[in-house]
């Protein structure tokens, strides 16, 4: 395969932690394989790390070459911490101190199964959305009481990137595939691993867009994809449009006709849906809020908020969050 200078490189790093799952790394690195041999360039370039380097052994005994974290680069495009057993127990001063120095450096982290629990320990989550595998979240809640945890397949918010482990390293994936080159070889993909029933990020509580919004066109279901990916950073109408592979009059066209609404209104109503729930579920300032749903000041995001709910963040926040979070 050759490289397209047109193309970006991503060098995407997998930092492996001791009793790592298997499945969840494979589940990972393998779409981003199939996303270079099926577009015949190397769109995506990936790299191990472990403590120590050498060969670092899974769950079940299958290993990885990884260097170690002096022989590391410092620059990756992705980072993603994979962890598994206990992860909320792990504490090692040198990894943590190295992730710290990462997200100084502006390299964008993520987390597989138990990885946002490293993270979280690390300190580099901040008022990011976050997921991690279930059999950790009620741990993670009683150890991280502020933290923005969901019980979701996977999140991406500005430049974290988790996911719950097991297959949902492979939906998250095709999420990334589609915001990096788009709906048609993040589907292409999918169909390379017979994987057709993709998985969206809120499929462990919500349906998937076709049922839920009855879609059928895929340009929708990419559509509903990418806004649902990027809520704090909000993709323009043409770069909608290229992703899902349809021009911006026929994606504004098929938007009104099964949804309503035009392509950025629908954007903009799931943006502020998402602000509802952190005004409720959180203790984010409404400035933080807004920026983590891609409004660029408090006052902008005020007053589409009160236009969509007939009440401001202040007022919406008073009467609907929960009482745990008052307390």
């Amino acid at each position: 395969m050759a490289s397209d200078p047109e193309i970006a490189l991503k060098k995407i790093g997998f930092l492996l932690t001791p009793g790592f799952a298997l499945m969840s790394v494979t589940s990972a690195i393998e779409p981003l394989r199939a996303a270079n041999l099926l577009s015949d360039r190397i769109l995506y370039e990936l790299a191990f790390v472990s403590l120590a380097g050498g060969w670092m052994r899974s769950s079940v005994l299958g290993a990885f070459e990884t260097q170690s974290l002096d022989e590391s680069p410092d620059r990756f495009d992705i980072l993603f911490v994979v962890a598994g057993g206990d992860p909320l127990r792990f504490d090692d001063p040198r990894t943590l101190s190295w992730l710290r120095r990462l997200d100084r450096r502006g390299v964008p982290l993520g987390g597989i199964s138990g990885g946002a629990a490293v993270l979280s320990k690390a300190g580099v989550m901040g008022d990011r959305r976050f997921t991690v595998h279930w059999a950790h979240l009620d741990a993670m809640r009683e150890s991280y009481p502020e933290a923005l945890i969901e019980r979701r397949l996977f999140v991406i918010d500005r430049d974290r990137y988790t996911c719950a482990g097991g297959m949902a390293p492979l939906d998250m994936m095709h999420g990334l595939i589609t915001s990096d080159h788009g709906a048609a070889l993040a589907r292409a993909v999918s169909d390379w691993f017979i994987h057709t029933g993709v998985r969206q990020a809120e499929a462990a509580q919500q349906l998937s867009p076709e049922l839920q919004y009855d879609l059928h066109h895929p340009a929708l279901v990419a559509l509903v994809n990418l806004v649902n990916s990027h809520i704090a950073d909000p993709l323009t109408l043409e770069d909608l449009a290229m992703l899902c592979g349809v021009s911006v009059r026929h994606l504004d066209r098929l938007c009104k006709a099964h949804l309503g609404k035009s392509p950025m209104r629908f954007s903009r109503a799931l943006r502020l849906s998402k602000a509802a729930e952190l005004l409720r579920q959180s203790s984010l300032s409404i400035e933080a809020v807004a920026e983590a749903t891609g409004f660029t000041n408090r006052s902008h995001f005020s007053r589409q908020f009160q236009g969509q709910f007939g009440v401001g963040p202040a007022g919406w926040r008073a009467a609907k969050r929960s009482p745990m979070v008052r307390q």
